[in-house]
């Protein structure tokens, strides 16, 4: 069964499911349904979002697993899906970032430089419109852009509740710099390098 028509197999609105996390809190009534184990509090400023919901990889994992209302979406560049993978219950890669064709070095996070995706927002409407999902689960790397997505989603009047998956799907970084520590990728979720028709918006 495809992504896609896991969350087309059930009715838009599933039961809510109460899954057995330590110290779980819970979202806004919107979103309620969710639980995740995640505290604000403890988040670096620059993964939290201003609506507040959270959910770490692990949580996703049994979400989706559970549940066929609720979507996963890929906001990382199609580069990133490509050469790193991505999950397996990935319903869509709609990137809210694409890498800078002109390539400018950032020194500070040495990385290559990103522009905004100007069709993210447009992009991610048009998904809920035709999949009506419950809930949306958004995952990049690490949760950074993530959170800023789920931002931009609220900002723009998206009613649908979009959580920020806070570990991502590579996880953060260890004491030697590599992404080892949680993540999609370090809790057992099921990835895959192959890319399929219809990851991409511009596929469909």
């Amino acid at each position: 069964m495809t992504p896609i028509t896991r969350l087309l197999a059930l009715p838009a609105l599933a039961l809510g499911l109460s899954l057995a996390l330590p110290a779980a809190t819970f979202a806004d009534s919107q979103a309620a349904i969710i639980a995740t184990s995640v505290v604000e509090s403890e988040l670096p400023e620059k993964k939290v979002n201003t609506k507040g919901l959270y959910i770490t990889a692990a949580e996703s994992i049994a979400l989706l697993e559970a549940r066929d209302d609720v979507a996963l979406i890929d906001i990382r560049s199609p580069e990133e899906t490509m050469f790193v993978g991505y999950a397996s219950e990935t319903d869509m890669n709609i990137p809210f970032k694409l890498v800078d064709p002109a390539h400018p070095f950032n020194a500070k996070k040495n990385a290559y430089g990103m522009i905004d995706n100007p069709d993210f927002l447009e992009d991610m409407k048009s998904f809920i419109a035709a999949n009506d999902p419950s809930a949306v689960l958004i995952i990049c790397r690490s949760g950074a852009r993530s959170a800023r997505a789920v931002d931009a989603l609220a900002e723009a009047g998206v009613e649908t509740p979009a959580y920020t998956v806070v570990d991502g799907f590579e996880g953060d970084k260890s004491e030697t710099g590599q992404r080892t520590v949680n993540g999609w990728k370090n809790v057992g979720g099921d990835w895959t390098y192959k890319l399929r028709a219809g990851l991409l918006p511009a596929d469909q």
